[in-house]
């Protein structure tokens, strides 16, 4: 299901006119891209805030409503108070449904507890990756990928290329030739060096 958000043109511009905007419970914005001119727009505080605890809302296409105008576009950009829960300014990016886009999409990774390296091997799983760049049509964009880790072992590591995704979603780092490590699962050293002693104790005997 698309996420919708709804948001008004904002024709008052500068530091003052954004300020009073907060005051009042609003978050100044814009909109850019495509064909069309960008568009400052004001959006409602609190709803901006609930919808980006949404890891949906960061790595999907959105529906923005602005004065009753429907356009799909892309967060880009979230400026936020320093230490204050507050959203200072929010980017978002029209789309062609024609042309590819780059998109960070968050990893999900499942079955860790069923793995030989943490079932058998109490191993811990580590996480070198959260998140990957990829590149694909809009109506292609995943909200995440699955990384299934049912069959790693002890010291192995799974790489971008391991990645099970559609032929249409290209990984940029790969792209380059970059096939960097996302997962791995450690042996932690207090079990390293318990097997290290328990080896040496029964050469002893």
């Amino acid at each position: 299901m698309q996420i919708e958000i709804t948001a008004n043109k904002r024709t008052l511009q500068g530091k003052g006119a954004s300020r009073r905007l907060r005051i009042s419970g609003k978050v100044p914005g814009v909109i850019y891209g495509g064909e069309t001119p960008a568009q400052s727009i004001e959006l409602d505080h609190n709803n901006l805030y609930h919808k980006l605890k949404l890891e949906a809302f960061h790595a999907s296409i959105l529906s923005l409503e602005v004065d009753g105008k429907k356009e799909q576009v892309l967060l880009r950009d979230t400026q936020r108070h320093p230490f204050k829960q507050q959203v200072l300014h929010v980017d978002f990016q029209r789309i062609d449904q024609n042309k590819k886009i780059h998109m960070k999409v968050p990893l999900h990774f499942i079955n860790a507890e069923l793995s030989p390296g943490v079932k058998t091997s109490g191993g811990n799983v580590s996480h070198v990756m959260t998140e990957v760049d990829i590149s694909c049509l809009p109506k292609d964009l995943p909200e995440f990928i699955t990384v299934d880790l049912v069959e790693l072992a002890a010291g192995h590591t799974l790489h971008l290329s391991d990645l099970v995704l559609s032929k249409d979603i290209e990984i940029s780092m790969l792209a380059k030739g970059d096939d960097s490590p996302v997962v791995t699962i450690v042996i932690p050293r207090a079990l390293v060096s318990e097997e290290a002693e328990g080896g040496g104790k029964k050469d002893a005997v």
